[in-house]
This record gives structure tokens, sequence and C-alpha cells, in this order.
């Protein structure tokens, strides 16, 4: 003979059907609002595949221009070393006036000038040098490509000395030479688009985690609904919590899109840590920055309001929070100051589980700061709802 089940067991049961009743009302509702669906879906895939695809930070093919006086061996020879895929060589121009021309019109980024008799005082040990004029109206271009030019240059200039100084092999190997080996951990082939599509993939996360739960709290308040909610037996827990569950949902379902029908296939992005992992602290920073969602949005009146309000807390956090520029490069008052931003933590956990293999043991600290600034936000957000209709 079975027990009936005690009071405490039928109110749970009820809680948590009203919990899947509201938490199912809140997707409906959501995929009737055509507009934020088709950002949404866009978001996730095409602006993915565009960002991995057409951002590159590396030098790439940059236009070199060349005025060669002095048409020797050498000259040639040091042209010749400014190949792809950094350079491309436009073509030679007998007028180093015409160069600064296209400079100044943007049709190159590199000027290159080789001064006469440069082989003859190469031969003979004479000092001589080539100018290198570069436009950095890019900066970060510009800079790399004056980078890999002073580069090639002081490698030819090492060869060339080499050659002269000792021509047996004996002698040659006198020489004192400095040899500098990189080895590069987890993106060896420095593969922008590793970087750049699973940045995007962040800001995405972070811009509808706040957005989603505020417009659906917003739209509440448009139509008059929410009055009637909070006359209902639902607890205002109930209303909310609700809504961040259905958001999460969908935040995690087009997660999932993005990394398994673009990233990976596409760009081939890898997944070297646990993807349980992944997921669960992807909902987890989705809950850490709901709550700045709820409360914004009883700061507001309309959707228009929530998307002003989204942008004025995204913008400083996707700007500062280390997603595009390293932390360290950054003020110490501005790194003190992101340590409130719950985004610093998720990029950290993002990268060490992609493209590290990290697991919860070496991310613990991460997961903790990310939690303990969710939990505030969360209960900052329904402080904040509990206020407006008291």
């Amino acid at each position: 003979m079975t027990s009936a089940p005690g009071p405490g067991s039928q109110r749970a049961a009820i809680w948590w059907r009203r919990l899947a009743v509201m938490t199912r009302k809140e997707m409906l509702q959501l995929f009737r609002d055509v507009p934020i669906v088709a950002f949404l879906v866009y978001s996730f895939t095409l602006a993915v595949f565009i960002t991995g695809n057409g951002i590159r930070s590396q030098l790439h093919n940059a236009s070199l221009l060349v005025h060669d006086a002095d048409h020797s061996v050498s000259s040639r020879e040091l042209i010749h070393r400014f190949q792809a895929p950094f350079f491309r060589l436009e073509g030679e121009i007998a007028d180093p006036q015409e160069g600064l021309r296209w400079l100044d019109r943007g049709k190159a980024m590199v000027f290159l000038e080789i001064p006469p008799r440069f082989h003859e005082q190469l031969m003979t040990g004479e000092p001589t040098a080539v100018q290198l004029l570069v436009d950095t109206t890019n900066s970060p271009q510009g800079l790399s490509a004056a980078g890999y030019a002073a580069q090639i240059v002081e490698r030819f200039g090492q060869e060339t000395v080499q050659a002269n100084v000792g021509s047996s092999e004996e002698s040659s190997q006198n020489l004192p030479i400095i040899v500098s080996d990189h080895r590069v951990w987890y993106n060896q082939d420095q593969n922008d688009t590793w970087f750049e599509s699973i940045s995007h993939l962040l800001r995405q996360i972070t811009i509808f985690a706040i957005l989603l739960p505020a417009a659906a709290l917003v739209r509440e308040k448009e139509r008059g609904t929410v009055e009637q909610l909070l006359v209902s037996p639902l607890t205002p827990f109930q209303i909310m919590i609700s809504k961040v569950l259905a958001m999460t949902v969908v935040i995690l379902c087009a997660t999932a899109v993005s990394l398994f029908g673009i990233m990976q296939p596409v760009f081939g992005v890898p997944i070297k840590g646990s993807i349980v992992l992944f997921f669960s602290l992807t909902a987890l920073f989705v809950f850490t920055t709901a709550g700045m969602g709820l409360a914004a949005a009883t700061l507001t009146r309309n959707q228009a309001q929530v998307g002003m309000m989204t942008l004025l807390v995204v913008a400083p956090m996707l700007l500062l929070s280390g997603l595009t520029t390293p932390m360290e490069v950054m003020p110490a008052w501005v790194r003190h100051l992101m340590a409130l931003s719950p985004l610093r933590y998720y990029v950290e956990i993002t990268h060490g589980i992609l493209l590290k293999g990290a697991g919860s043991s070496t991310l613990w600290d991460s997961v903790l700061a990310m939690a303990l600034l969710g939990g505030a936000l969360f209960g900052f957000g329904m402080w904040r709802f509990r206020r407006q209709f008291e």
C-alpha cells in the first residue's frame, strides 16, 4: 500500500509545473517576435561566417611598390624576398615622387626605395641604406608591414656580410650568430579565423544574454500583462526565472548551431576540452549576465529603450574585457574595473576549453568568480523587479 504524497511534494510539483508552463510561454512569445528571431539567426550563422572569413588581423598581401635605382643582383635579390603571403609586388616605378603619390592615394601600403651603387657599396663594405615608407593609416597592418620588412632587410644584410667576410665554411661557422626559434602553442598555424570566429560568438552570446531577458520583460510591460502575472499565483521569482531559462535554452541552441554548423566544419575551430563543460559554463554565463538585462528592463518602458540600455552596458564589456585586446596591455584601473565583468572570466574559460583543453581543475578560479558575479547580478535584478511594483 503506497502512501499519498504529502502537501510539500504537491506544492513542489505545482511550483515546477508553473515554471515549465511559463518557460514554454516565454519561448512561444520569443518566436512570435520576428525581428528579434531574424537578428538571432543572422548573428549566430551568417555573421559568424562573415567575421571568421573576412576579418584578418595579420598582415596579408600588403601592396608593395619599388623604386630600384641600382638594378643589380643585390637589389633584385632584396626585392625578391618581399613575397606572399605578407607582401604583393605591385610593380616598379622610375620616379620616387610617383611612389609618394601612390601612398597618399592609398594605392600602396609600402614603398621600397633602393639607392644607386647599392650592390657596389655592399661588396666593398661601405655603409648603405634602403628607404622604406609605410602607410600606417591602418596602424596594426602598417606596423606589421614595417616589422616584417625590417626582418627581411636585416636577414639580407646578415647573409651578405657572411658571404663577404668569410668565403670558407670554417670562417662562416666562427661568426657569432643568434638564432631566434619560436614555438607557438594552441594555435600553431596562428590562424586568425579561429580567434575571430570565437570572439564573435562570445560577443553575440553576451549581447543576447542581456537583450533577450530584458526584451521579454519589457514586452510584458508594453502589453500590460505584467500586472496580470503579478496578481496570479506566480511569484516574482518564477516570472523572472522562466524568462531567463527560456532565453538560456535559445542561446545554447544558437551556440550549438554556430559551433557545430559553421565554426568546426568551415573554419576547423578545435574543441580540445569537454563540450559538456563548455555548454554548462555557457549556461552559467548567460545566467550571470541576464541579471543585468533584467535590471535594465526595470529602468525602461519599451524595447527601443532596452536596445539603447543594452548598448550602454555591453559596449564597455566587449571593449575592455579582453575579448579583442589582452588585459595585460590595459591600464591598471581598467583591469581592476573589469574584474566586475563576467565576460572577462568567460573569455578565459572559452579559450581554455576550446583551444587549450583545460578542465575545471584549471579554470576553477574563473568559474568561481563568474558564479559569484552571476549571483550578485541576478539578485540585483530580482530586487529591482520587486521594488518596481511595490
